[in-house]
């Protein structure tokens, strides 16, 4: 049973920095890609970083130069290192399986993250 347990999240003003930590069960870091999805109020869930098991990663146009996603499979911890936060990034950060329908089941409350002008 896959358990993820996100935390870090906090209120920041725009321009600050943040790091999401997410705490995975057994070693599922090794056996399937991991990615952060954020989704704010009214909108779709959306796909922001990827780390596929092979350490390569992916971000969404949004964040790119901005986000950073890392691992560290020993400790089964995904991290998502968050610089030049802006407003827009405001959001419930969620850390699970890519892609999204290997996901279901293994939604948590996430952390809030939320941006100040």
């Amino acid at each position: 049973q896959v358990q993820l347990l996100e935390s870090g999240g906090g209120l920041v003003q725009a321009g600050g920095s943040l790091r999401l930590s997410c705490a995975a069960s057994g070693s599922i870091l090794s056996i399937n890609a991991m990615g952060w999805y954020r989704q704010a109020p009214g909108k779709q869930r959306e796909l922001v970083a990827v780390i596929t098991t092979g350490g390569g990663t992916n971000y969404a146009e949004s964040v790119k130069g901005r986000f950073t996603i890392s691992r560290d499979n020993a400790k089964n911890m995904v991290y998502l290192q968050m610089n030049s936060l802006k407003p827009s990034d405001t959001a419930v950060y969620y850390c699970n399986l890519v892609p999204s329908r290997v996901a279901q089941g293994y939604w948590g409350q996430g952390t809030q993250v939320t941006v100040s002008s």
